[in-house]
Formats: C-alpha cells, sequence, structure tokens
C-alpha cells in the first residue's frame, strides 16, 4: 500500500478455542490506538470463528464473533475481501485440527492476502501447509514440540517473524511489536512513536530480540563461565554432550566445572543437564502428541524405560501420567471451569 491519509487496512482474526487474551488484545488496542493518533478508521477489523459463534479464551473469557469461516470465504471474492488474516490461540493448540480451516488459510494465502498468527497460531498456519521452508515465531514453551511436529519450518524464538507475506509472532506482548511493525509500513516511525507513548511502552522491540529473560537474569547466576556451559548444554538435549567434550569446549577441567555448578546450581553438572533435558521433554510431552519413546529419543535417552525412571524421579509421576493429566484438565477446561 502506498503512504496516504485514506489507505485502509482490513483484517480478519480468526478465534481457535484456548486463544491468549493478552497477545489478541494487545494486537487490537495498538491498532485502535493508531487509528486514533491518526484521527481515522485506518486500520479495520472483525472477528471470526469457524462456525460464527462466540469463543472461549484460555482465561475462560468468551469473545463473540462477526463472521463465521463459511461467511469468510464468501469474502474472498466480493468486497468484504481482508488484507490480512490472523489466526489466534493459545493452549491445546495442537488438538485444533480443522481441513476447512487450513483449506481457507491456503485459499486467502493463495490470492495474495497477508496470513499472520499470533502466540501458538503458527501451530495452524504449519498445519495448512504455509509454513514449508519459512522462517516462523511460536512462544517459546510451544518450540520443542513444534519443532518436533513441523520440521518442514523454520521455526525461531524471536519475538516475530515476517517471510514472504506470512507474519509470526511469540504471542504476548510481542503481538504489539508485531502490529507496530505493520503500522511502520503503513505510515512510518512518527505514527509508531506516537503509537508507543500512548501505550506507555519506552521502546520498539526488534524481531529478533529474545522471547526469554537472559539466563544470567532468569536464573540468577551471575559466573560467565556456568552461564557459558549452561548455553552449551541447551544447546545439545538430543545428543547430550559428555561431561569431557564440555570441559573441553569450556576452557575448564571436570573438577573445576564440577565444583563451580556445585557453588552456582547447588548441584553437579551431570544433575542440571539432566533436568534439563526433562524439562525438555515434559513441554514436549504436554505441547505434542509424539509417542513417549520419541520424546525419548528427541530428549537424549537411549532407552524409554531409563526416560520414565528419571522422569518418575523428578516429577514424581511418570510420562504417561503426565500427558493423561493433561487430557484431564483440557476436558476440563472445555466445560467451563477455569484451570
Amino acid at each position: 500500500m502506498n503512504k496516504g491519509q485514506t489507505k485502509k487496512r482490513s483484517i480478519v482474526f480468526f478465534l481457535v478455542p484456548h486463544f491468549s487474551m493478552l497477545p489478541f488484545s494487545a494486537a487490537i488496542e495498538t491498532l485502535r490506538i493508531a487509528n486514533r493518533m491518526l484521527g481515522y478508521p485506518a486500520y479495520v477489523w472483525r472477528l471470526a470463528s469457524v462456525d460464527g459463534q462466540k469463543v472461549a479464551s484460555s482465561s475462560g473469557i468468551s469473545i463473540e464473533v462477526n463472521t463465521s469461516l463459511a461467511d469468510e470465504r464468501r469474502h474472498l471474492s466480493g468486497e468484504g475481501r481482508p488484507n490480512m488474516a490472523i489466526v489466534c490461540s493459545g493452549i491445546y493448540v495442537e488438538e485444533f485440527h480443522n481441513k476447512s480451516v487450513s483449506a481457507w488459510l491456503r485459499e486467502v494465502y493463495n490470492r495474495g492476502v497477508a496470513v499472520g498468527s499470533l502466540c501458538t497460531g503458527a501451530h495452524v498456519l504449519a498445519q495448512a501447509g504455509l509454513l514449508n521452508g519459512k522462517r516462523c515465531a511460536i512462544h517459546w514453551e510451544n518450540l520443542p514440540g513444534f519443532a518436533e511436529t513441523f520440521p518442514q519450518a523454520e521455526v525461531y524464538a524471536d519475538l516475530y517473524e515476517i517471510d514472504s507475506n506470512i507474519y509470526t509472532c511469540a504471542g504476548g506482548t510481542a503481538s504489539l511489536d508485531m502490529m507496530l511493525n505493520l503500522i511502520s509500513q503503513d505510515f512510518g516511525e512518527n505514527l509508531v512513536n506516537r503509537v508507543c507513548e500512548q501505550a506507555l511502552t519506552d521502546r520498539v522491540r526488534s524481531a529478533h530480540d529474545r522471547q526469554r529473560l537472559p539466563l544470567r537474569a532468569r536464573l540468577g547466576v551471575q559466573n560467565s563461565k556456568v552461564l557459558s556451559i549452561i548455553e552449551l548444554m541447551e544447546s545439545n538435549l538430543a545428543e547430550p554432550l559428555s561431561l569431557l567434550e564440555i570441559a573441553d569446549h569450556a576452557g575448564l577441567s571436570r573438577r573445576q566445572i564440577e565444583r563451580l555448578f556445585r557453588q552456582e546450581m547447588g548441584r553437579s553438572p551431570a544433575r542440571y543437564y539432566l533436568e534439563i533435558r526433562l524439562d525438555r521433554a515434559r513441554h514436549l510431552l504436554v505441547q505434542s502428541s509424539m509417542p513417549v519413546v520419541e520424546v525419548a529419543v528427541a530428549c537424549g535417552f537411549v532407552s524409554a524405560s531409563h526416560f520414565s525412571k528419571c522422569y518418575r524421579e523428578l516429577y514424581n509421576r511418570s510420562p504417561q501420567q503426565e500427558r493423561a493429566e493433561r487430557k484431564i484438565n483440557m476436558n476440563t477446561n472445555r466445560t467451563g471451569v477455569v484451570v
């Protein structure tokens, strides 16, 4: 679009059950503020669901929508054709399977309409085959399961990614940053700065800013050697390094590493390494439908029995019980009880 005072962008926000309210509301509020600063509705939007009925968010708050999937498919050939379609989802996204939604998203994209996602919505785009060979972003908690399920997609722990008219966002407040990028494309930095002032945010984060706190802040650890070793461990979960290999990378002796970890982490390096592998396994069990044996292999365990033993010792339940508990929570949530 060319810059101009009469320019408008029409956006459809497609709501998936259990969508996250924070990224959804942050995206819409950013656009609303931009309209207010411009003095006219440059951004217009409508909400859609599969059947045109209201959709319950992960917080239990239900949102009324304007259109159904059938309506949106008709709009593609008429005056209501949007400039952009954004999938909004949240927890339990891997349980959402709808061939009609996938077909609609492919049709939207093939007609030159920009496609996007908030939070875990990249999962829905990937199901539709739109992320094959594309850079994308998803919430860090869902990234391990997503990467295993959709190896064709190039997923990153960035705030958002833009690739070939596809906009994906990690969720949370990152949706504000992605919308600010959109506003910058349409109207320039001056409007972006005015929106930031209204939203009480002091800077626009770049797409490649990290999602999570730096290790130093997250773990409360100051020792640079320990932090570099932990980063090395986190980068080698499927094929764990030996302590000798870690020592070689760090330029320290095994004894020095043992002593540092006891001082800084209160446990041995082997124990800490095991715990972060099991933490990733827990995310895969909760956020994907991968068989337990595949989860074990993806997290560096040589056998399912050894994996189950270690998992039970740390979490006081088996991997199978973890997955069963998740299904119970999901079904409870569907009855209207917030969990």
